[in-house]
């Protein structure tokens, strides 16, 4: 299989590449389209989420750039008005019934 796919892969003009490394890119091209990382660990039938995640996540900075990115814009950048703040109890009045 390995030397069929070698000759098609020349035959057509391509880099050299191993069809192992077919099953690398499909898995970067899965996370780039984000991809659970749980699905590519089933798909490529890894013993543990670990060995998917050490293994591609060093490979897409940018997915990683982009993951922090939407976390970030879940923190608010403004303070809210002090009427729109929610109340909070004085520290001497916590933990006490009324």
């Amino acid at each position: 299989m390995t030397d069929a796919f070698a000759r098609l892969a020349h035959g057509a003009g391509l880099p050299p590449i191993r069809l192992h490394d077919l099953r690398h890119g499909a898995a970067t091209l899965m996370l780039a389209g984000g991809a659970d990382m749980k699905l590519v660990q089933a798909l490529l039938r890894h013993s543990s989420l670990a060995i998917t995640a050490d293994t591609y996540t060093s490979v897409l900075p940018e997915v990683a750039r982009e993951a922090a990115e939407a976390a970030a814009a879940l923190v608010p950048r403004k303070i809210p008005a002090e009427e729109d703040r929610p109340s909070v109890l004085p520290a001497s009045s916590q933990g006490e019934e009324e």
